[in-house]
């Protein structure tokens, strides 16, 4: 396997960009809930489907980036670092994990797509957990498994959908992005 040079060009700077736009288009389309229900999900696994485990996680740690110096880019128009250490912050931070999983996978086993499914499924799974795990502690009285319920069990099959449709998608845009 071929190791990139350290950096990046200006093709991959631009699709970043894109990428991180995207996942700020797709997190204004909510459904107010405890943890709201957005798309945003969605374009972080085509993101990283699209862009590759690298590119993938840039993009949304420029997302987080541009949340937390106050540009309303999460759900419901909110930004801030105050979002950051709310309540949901966690599974906002959690989306790192579901790129650092996946570019993990990608770069040690390629990107077969039952490899790629089960990265993503694996980091959506960190995701849940770290975004749980945060939620209980902000709000002792609920605890863990009320929070799982609250939190994660209304997502599960929204969020197989939203990634069976970004593997599809990005899978069949990818080979149409030059590398």
């Amino acid at each position: 396997m071929e190791r990139k040079k350290p950096g990046f060009k200006t093709a991959e700077l631009a699709y970043i960009a894109l990428g991180a736009a995207m996942i700020t288009v797709c997190a204004w389309i909510t459904v107010p809930f405890t943890v709201p229900f957005t798309m945003q999900i969605f374009a972080v696994f085509f993101s990283l489907i699209l862009l590759g485990g690298r590119n993938g996680t840039v993009a949304v740690a420029v997302y987080l980036l541009l949340g937390a110096i106050g540009i309303p880019v999460f759900s419901g128009g909110k930004g801030g670092f105050s979002v950051l250490i709310g309540p949901t912050g966690g599974y906002l931070w959690g989306m790192l994990l579901i790129g650092a999983v996946y570019w993990i996978a990608a770069r040690f086993f390629g990107k077969k797509l039952w490899i790629e499914i089960g990265a993503l499924l694996a980091g959506l799974a960190l995701c849940y957990l770290f975004g749980t795990v945060w939620f209980s502690v902000l709000n002792p009285g609920r605890g863990f498994f009320g929070s799982l319920l609250v939190c994660v069990v209304p997502f599960l099959l929204p969020d197989a959908v939203k990634l069976a449709l970004a593997v599809l998608l990005g899978r069949k845009l990818r080979k149409r992005i030059p590398a």
